[in-house]
Formats: structure tokens, sequence, C-alpha cells
């Protein structure tokens, strides 16, 4: 993924200001100027590492310097060493919670977006592991970056992406066909169309309608096998692609896998990810500015 750095400082100096508010009080009280220090950013567990970029034009815009070392998506170890930080220490301090914030969330994620997909290849699957659209709000962009670092797929970033048409829809427009018919009257050709279905008999009328994905959503794994297997007599997953959501667990993942569906989506990756265990660690200071 990427923005331009312009648009990527605006977003993270809003986290920051958020943050700040007016002033860090207590390093502005407890700390002398003149200074420099050097400080590290330590993993405190292993993990996929993901915010590197983000960190570090971050501590640029404060007129910090910053050596990262290692790359995002890359496997770090506990106490591994992921960046220098030289500067003014209330900055630093400033930016700490901030900094850490970003780095221990998108790691987080990415690291368990690396374990699902893992554990689907080693079983011998290809399927994809997908977000969805459940991200902490303002944290899209990074959230979403995150789950490419592990090796997932983002899915929808924004509403506009694809047009998916879910139960809610359905209940509106009346039918699956009706729906399909109306996105289909006024829809650009750019846009690939999926539909949410909850039972196989949706299942096959979505097939009828011809969309480009079927969503089975919230079926057991066993469910996702028999409709995959019907889906596949009829011809339809020749030329469809089959996502299976709802219910999926790390304990289910390559059972979901096994049944046949092409991508596996699971909003628990960016809803609720287990933060990385980090810290910023000043380890000299010098007295060096005049």
């Amino acid at each position: 993924m990427y923005l331009p750095r312009k648009i990527l400082e605006e977003k993270l100096q809003e986290l920051l200001g958020e943050d700040i508010g007016h002033g860090d009080i207590t390093s502005s009280l407890t700390i002398s100027e003149n200074l420099v220090v050097e400080a590290e950013i330590v993993a405190k567990e292993r993990c996929i590492v993901a915010g590197l970029e983000e960190a570090t034009i971050l501590c640029e815009d404060l007129n910090l310097t910053v050596t990262a070392h290692t790359d995002d998506g890359s496997q770090a170890n506990a106490e591994a060493r992921l960046l220098r930080i030289v500067g003014d220490p209330r900055t630093i301090l400033s930016a700490e919670r901030t900094l850490l914030n970003l780095l221990s969330r998108m790691s987080g994620i990415a690291t368990i977006t690396n374990h699902l997909v893992s554990k689907i290849r080693s079983a011998g699957y290809e399927t994809r592991v997908a977000a969805t659209r459940k991200v902490a709000p303002g944290l899209s962009y990074f959230d979403k970056k995150a789950v490419l670092l592990g090796g997932g797929d983002t899915h929808r970033i924004c509403l506009d992406d694809l047009i998916l048409i879910k139960d809610n829809h359905v209940k509106i427009t009346g039918s699956i066909h009706e729906a399909v018919r109306r996105v289909r009257e006024n829809a650009s050709f750019s846009k690939k169309i999926e539909i949410e279905v909850r039972s196989l008999d949706e299942a096959l009328k979505a097939a009828e309608a011809n969309v480009d994905i079927i969503m089975l959503d919230n079926f057991s794994p066993g469910k996702v096998k028999e409709a995959v297997a019907i889906l596949k007599n009829e011809r339809v997953a020749e030329r469809v692609l089959l996502e299976a959501s709802g219910g999926i667990t790390e304990n289910n993942v390559v059972e979901y896998a096994a049944s046949g569906v092409d991508i596996i989506s699971l909003g628990r990756i960016t809803q609720s990810p287990k933060a990385i265990d980090m810290s910023l660690e000043v380890v000299k200071v010098n007295k060096t500015r005049t």
C-alpha cells in the first residue's frame, strides 16, 4: 500500500496531536534543554514487524534522526532492537506513546495474519486470508497495511472498492436477482460484484445471477464444504470466487481452508488483535547542545 508522503504525514500528525494535547508537561518540567539522547524501540516478544515506515516518517517530521534495524514484514525475536532514535529527549518522549501504539498494533495485526497464513500453507492449502472493514476508527490505512505485511489480503478498504451486496441490501430491494439487476444497470464495468449469502439456496441464486464472488456467511465448515461441492458440480466454481466468512478462528481456520473456498475473511485480525509488547528505552544521554 502506498500514500504520498504528505498525506501519510498528516495522518501521523493527527495521531500524535490527539495524544500530545497542548504539550507534554511532564517532560517539559523535568528535562532541561541542551540535551541529546539516543533511544531504541525494542520488541519484547517475537513478532512480524510492521509500522517502521510510519514511525520513521513521524520521527523525521519531528527533526529526530532515526535508523531502522530491520524491515517491515520481517520477523523479529524477543528483545530485538527495531529503531534507533537520536534527538531532543522532550520530543522523543512526547512522541513515545504514539510511536509504540502504532508499531505495537500494526505488528500485532501482521503477526496474527502471518500465523493464520502459515497454518493454512503448512496444511497444504493456498486459500487467501483476508481482513474485513472491522478496523479501528481512523486507523484503516495502518490496519490494512499491516495485514498485507503479514501476508494477508486487504479485502475492501473502502466502500467504493467493490460492490458487496449484503443481507440488508437484499431485504430492502426484495431479492438477490433484483439487487444484482439494479447493480448491473448502473455500476461501472470496472467494479466486481460480490454477494453475501446465508444458505445454499441463496448461494445457487447468487450463482444464477452471475456475480463474481459469493460469500458464504456464517456457514459451518461442513456446510461450506457441501456448498462448494454443489457449486463445483454446477460448474459455478470455475467462474466465481468463493469466500467463507463468520465464525472463523485460529482453531478452525484450516478446516475452512480444507473446504475448498478461495478466500477466508476474518474480522478479528483487525478488530481485536493482540498488540505486541514493545518499549522505548533511553540508552545514552549527551550534553552536546549549545
